[in-house]
């Protein structure tokens, strides 16, 4: 019997885990089901190589909004990557090896046309997501990325008395310290984040504008979809969801829909087509491509749709496949 639907595969982190309401790549799973799609998902270590391409040991899933019952496996079995339709590489970060080997392993299917990968996995190793957004440099608040203790030291006394320490490899807010020029501990931060000096971490000028919040903006083929705000509690520096950002309705300005256009070529030519940037007071600050969050709120809180037209793009970009 001929599928009329995508077989559409997640690559993601385990499936029973997911917050419903919150995550980003169950949206998506309930926007491929609604529209007629099956729904396959998988974690880096099902993936494996056997004669001549990668295979995945993968579940057929029916996926609700129903908290606690969010999920039914319909069929569970090893398959050939070769047998989907499109995988959505939606691993949360840490970028580890493990990451980077299964971006690597989902590229080989026996010299037979592959699924489409999104994001590409080449862009993916490519957009380090605290470094990426340093080749808009004149885009982002004064930035310094090093290991070397006196220069990091120099910087923060002598260009930003105030500045935000965040780990190269670092995800949902973890790792980031607001430095201070007075502040006595300024040496032993800086120590403890480079490891004795030894791993370089990126220091950026503090924007006063952080504390009316930090916009997370979703871009789908380089073209801003939506956005949110996420403002940081009172007693905290940090904006992101995880760290307990508060979510609020929002618009965009002209000097952000600026810094959209400016990063599409840089997007777009690396097959980096669902993306999400956060954007401090008009200065870019990171471009997230892992797997990007915020969709449920912005479908929520502005009321734009974001499953669907990603969907419906993907849909697109398949039709568009040469057959064979």
């Amino acid at each position: 019997m001929k599928r009329s639907g995508l077989r559409i595969g997640f690559l993601m982190d385990p499936l029973e885990e997911v917050v419903v309401g919150h995550d980003t790549t169950f949206l998506l799973m309930l926007a491929a089901q609604a529209r007629g799609h099956e729904v396959h998902c998988f974690e880096q270590h099902h993936l494996f190589f056997h004669r001549d391409r990668t295979w995945a040991h993968m579940r057929r899933v029916e996926v609700q909004r129903v908290v606690g019952r969010h999920m039914r496996v319909v069929d569970e079995g090893a398959l050939p990557l070769t047998e989907l339709d499109v995988v959505l590489l939606r691993k949360d970060p840490p970028v580890d090896a493990a990451f980077l080997h299964a971006t690597q392993l989902v590229e080989l299917h026996g010299g037979e046309r592959g699924p489409l990968l999104v994001n590409a996995p080449a862009g993916l190793r490519d957009a380090n997501e605290k470094l990426f957004a340093l080749r808009l440099s004149h885009l982002m608040p004064p930035t310094l990325v090093s290991a070397d203790l006196a220069r990091l030291r120099a910087f923060v006394r002598e260009e930003a008395p105030e500045a935000v320490l965040k780990p190269v490899d670092g995800y949902g807010g973890r790792g980031v310290f607001v430095l201070r020029a007075e502040d006595r501990n300024l040496t032993s931060l800086l120590e403890t984040a480079t490891v004795g000096g030894t791993r370089p971490v990126v220091v950026q000028a503090y924007l006063s504008a952080a504390r009316e919040g930090d916009k997370r903006i979703l871009l789908l083929d380089g073209e801003p979809m939506g956005a949110i705000l996420r403002v940081p509690a009172e007693d905290e520096a940090r904006a992101n969801m995880a760290a307990g950002g508060r979510p609020e309705r929002t618009t965009l300005t002209e000097r952000e829909r600026a810094i959209c256009a400016a990063l599409k070529p840089e997007l777009t030519t690396r097959g980096l087509a669902f993306v999400g940037i956060d954007v401090i007071g008009g200065h870019l600050t990171e471009v997230n491509v892992t797997s990007p969050t915020g969709a449920e709120e912005v479908e929520a809180l502005a009321g734009t749709p974001v499953g669907e037209p990603v969907m419906a793009w993907i849909e697109a970009q398949v039709a568009q496949r040469p057959s064979g």
